[in-house]
């Protein structure tokens, strides 16, 4: 292809590019966007400690178990017909949380949430995974974790704003995912390379294959453990900042963009050059470390201007570690089951999330700080592992189906 002709084709992927990003960011705000204004959420429910941060976590698990239907739905019938009636589904569940009365109404409107955020993480990933190949492919899911920190910036700051008015604002937010489905509708081709309803049997063997390697079990788990410590900040700093400082939810919306500024500043100029320098396991490995050490300081902080320092630096390490993963599944996968084998990885991130405050809400509540010191241990024994199975790591990039 020549060079003009090169040039033409980015031009024209701009724009898909564009809204597969905004699509893409509504995603990070599912969790993202309530967690300044549980502390409020909690006091006003009555909602019992062990459990609040299922709250938060809850979208994870409906994520887990369809963002894998979805993917495999949206190489049979087409990505943009999976995204758009996902991104309607997001709207509407998202902003009816802000008209429950109880616990468990809310739980249950924050389940269909999540299924609805898997059909859109799943279909809008598989689309920008088979737009690019090689380096670029990985240049741009670094510009995605960048464009999502940076939807992680916005989304707490308004959560936090809206919320300190009334918390029960912050759930209309869930309703930008219309204009982003009339947006998807009109701008991304309506005609893809699709197959049919049923699985052949190659794409199935290749799919079999591709989840019984070492390399895409080894990905997936890490994906699991850098969500679930990711989670420990977003679900119990603000709970902790409360508590000690008294940070209201404008506050931890601020403290939570923070460490969404260091995931979008590593994620766009650093995660791809250290892991070409370094290699994708040693860089991985060097983003566990950075997000242990910065929760080990949690308890220890108690002035913003050194709290979000550190805030920026977890969100460095968090900011290395996901674009090199998902390059990893991307270069380990062929494209007829990417998609599939991607989405799963988005399962794999939010089973992680789920699982976080359900094992470590009981430590939370029995033992306080300590459930930074546990997430800071799961992290450097994380990378321990990473450096451990460099071998299969690497091998990812030569594996071909």
């Amino acid at each position: 292809m020549s060079m003009s002709l090169l040039a033409k084709e980015n031009r024209q992927q701009i724009p898909t590019l564009l809204v597969l990003l905004v699509c893409g960011s509504l995603t990070t705000m599912t969790g993202s966007v309530v967690a300044p204004i549980m502390p409020d959420l909690k006091e006003q429910l009555a909602i019992d400690p062990r459990w609040v941060g299922t709250l938060v976590s809850m979208h994870c698990l409906t994520i887990f178990l369809f963002s894998p239907i979805c993917g495999i739905l949206a190489d049979r019938i087409g990505k943009v017909k999976v995204l758009i009636p996902s991104l309607i589904c997001y709207a509407i569940f998202g902003s009816i949380g802000g008209l429950m009365q109880g616990f468990t109404p809310l739980l249950i409107s924050r389940a269909l949430l999540g299924a609805a955020s898997g059909g859109v993480a799943a279909a809008s990933i598989g689309i920008l995974s088979s737009m690019y190949e090689g380096e670029r492919r990985t240049r741009v899911l670094g510009y995605t974790t960048s464009a999502l920190a940076i939807a992680s910036i916005i989304f707490p700051l308004l959560g936090g704003l809206i919320g300190s008015y009334n918390w029960r604002f912050t759930f209309f937010l869930y309703g930008l995912g219309l204009p982003a489905a009339l947006i998807a509708y009109l701008i991304l081709p309506k005609r893809e390379g699709k197959g049919s309803l049923s699985i052949g049997l190659n794409q199935k063997d290749q799919l079999i294959k591709s989840l019984k390697s070492p390399s895409t079990l080894t990905l997936f788990t890490a994906l699991a453990l850098s969500s679930a410590i990711f989670y420990v900040v977003i679900v119990y700093a603000p709970l902790y900042f409360k508590e000690t400082i008294g940070a209201d939810s404008v506050l931890n919306g601020v403290i939570l963009a923070a460490r969404a500024i260091g995931a979008a500043v590593i994620s766009a100029v650093g995660a791809s050059k250290l892991a070409k320098r370094f290699g994708s396991a040693k860089s991985i490995a060097l983003g566990f470390i950075l997000m242990a050490v910065t929760l080990i300081t949690i308890p220890f902080l108690a002035q913003v201007y050194f709290i979000l320092p550190t805030a920026i630096i977890f969100g460095m390490g968090f900011g290395i570690v996901m674009p090199n993963l998902y390059d990893g599944l991307s270069k380990s996968n062929p494209p007829a089951v990417r998609s599939s084998v991607l989405a799963i990885g988005t399962g794999a991130s939010n089973l992680g999330q789920f699982f976080s405050p359900i094992f470590l809400g009981p430590v939370w509540k029995n033992a306080g700080i300590t459930v930074f010191f546990v997430g800071a241990g799961v992290a450097l024994i994380t990378a321990f592992l990473s450096i451990q199975q460099s071998k299969v790591l690497e091998k990812a990039k030569y594996d071909r189906f």
